[in-house]
């Protein structure tokens, strides 16, 4: 449904000769290190009820929360490297299906 839409920004992502249209595969990936960053923050948070649903009853939802910023942090700078630097995402299957 996007593919058009992607296609049609004209980004020039270097595929490195082996992937073919590169600006989708770094929009997929972008779009995918974002849903999983919103896995761990709030209003969605399905990981974060996931861990309240397992851990004991002295731990608080709050507990959890701070406990992940960290990884809120990990994730929204991955998020950074892959928007500022699209060359990164193409570069792994570029190595991993040359001939």
């Amino acid at each position: 449904l996007l593919a058009p839409v992607i296609k049609g920004l004209g980004l020039d992502i270097d595929g490195h000769g082996v992937v073919d249209n590169p600006e989708l595969v770094w929009f997929a990936l972008l779009v995918a290190v974002t849903l999983q960053t919103s896995f761990l923050t709030p209003p969605v948070g399905f990981a974060l009820f996931y861990l309240k649903g397992v851990c004991p009853s002295g731990i608080t939802l709050l507990d959890i929360y701070k406990g992940v910023v960290p990884f809120i942090l990990l994730q929204l700078l991955g998020l950074l490297v892959v928007a500022l630097f699209p060359e990164v995402v193409t570069w792994l299957p570029s190595v991993a299906y040359a001939n």
